[in-house]
């Protein structure tokens, strides 16, 4: 078996083509044949399950998140020297704990071959299958950021999207000097949640604190301070507001703008050590005219475009 039996390959309706040579789309210069693979810098993967957002009491409709962002990314205008691979999904198993274990070997696999990756949830649980691959490929000092209005660390009798960091943490995937919590409400969070993570050693940032200093500044003080070999990075799009984001399993009044949005993909794009890169919990069913998944796109296009620059200096 290999990493394209384990895939869907993406749908080539997905892949927008305007036609114009003066114009060219990145639907006219993604690359989706296998014998691309092994040239390609970036390789973006799907994890089109909603499983652990039902478990956790979510509003479903994540599963779907994967396919509309690559309509509203390939209709964006394509990025000079960029090399993509777009690999498609991970294949659904009968339950959740086997579609993780699925996805964790492709994850594995993608990041051992050099890529960087890129991976569209799905609910949050994504981030433990992610999380935990990249752990156990880097063997050594890494970075985390879950950019997230909720801490996801609950305890509960089945994983779900409430649950990945604090199966990374106990699973010892994540040294919590080198976890950050980023963006999070304190009307959405359980202070004894807070107390845990203060307890084992991780960093908090409420979206108070990330406004007093700004995004941009409290990130790049982080990347500085860090001396980690890899980074991953989680943004679960319930952090950005309502305003800007309806289309997300759990909406916020209040939360980060569509601009920092966007900025957070190009910190990303442009750190020499970022490795994976995750969006999760867009949610098509409860979008507003497209918006949310224009959003995505928009952050995953300044992703793209600050990575490919950076790399090509």
């Amino acid at each position: 078996m290999t990493i394209f039996d384990d895939t869907t390959r993406p749908n080539p309706d997905l892949l927008f083509k305007r036609g114009d040579k003066n114009d060219v789309r990145l639907g006219e210069i993604v690359l989706t044949d296998p014998a691309d693979y092994e040239n390609a810098q970036v390789v973006l993967l799907g994890l089109p399950q909603d499983d652990g957002v039902a478990r956790n009491g979510g509003r479903i409709g994540a599963k779907d998140a994967p396919d509309t962002i690559r309509q509203a990314l390939y209709k964006l205008v394509q990025i000079p020297h960029l090399r993509l691979f777009d690999i498609g999904n991970t294949r659904i198993q009968a339950d959740l704990e086997a579609t993780h274990d699925q996805h964790y070997h492709i994850v594995h696999h993608i990041l051992a071959d050099d890529k960087t990756l890129i991976v569209l949830g799905g609910g949050n649980d994504t981030s433990y299958p992610d999380c935990s691959a990249l752990a156990d490929f880097a063997q050594g000092n890494f970075l985390v950021f879950n950019i997230d209005a909720h801490f996801d660390v609950r305890i509960a009798d089945q994983r779900n999207s409430g649950t990945p960091y604090r199966q990374l943490l106990e699973g010892g995937y994540i040294a919590p000097k080198n976890f950050h919590e980023v963006g999070y409400q304190p009307f959405a969070n359980s202070p004894d949640y807070l107390y845990y993570l203060h307890e084992k050693g991780a960093h908090t940032h409420s979206l108070a604190g990330v406004h007093e200093v700004g995004i941009d500044n409290l990130l790049r003080r982080i990347l500085s301070d860090s001396r980690a070999d890899d980074i991953f990075w989680g943004l679960d799009m319930d952090v950005v507001r309502s305003a800007d984001a309806p289309g997300v399993s759990a909406p916020n009044p209040t939360g980060l703008t569509g601009e920092e949005c966007t900025l957070i993909g190009t910190i990303a794009g442009e750190t020499q050590q970022t490795r994976l890169f995750e969006i999760t919990e867009m949610n098509p069913l409860y979008d507003n005219d497209g918006r949310t998944a224009r959003l995505v796109a928009s952050t995953l296009w300044h992703f793209l475009q600050a990575h490919t620059l950076t790399r090509r200096k």
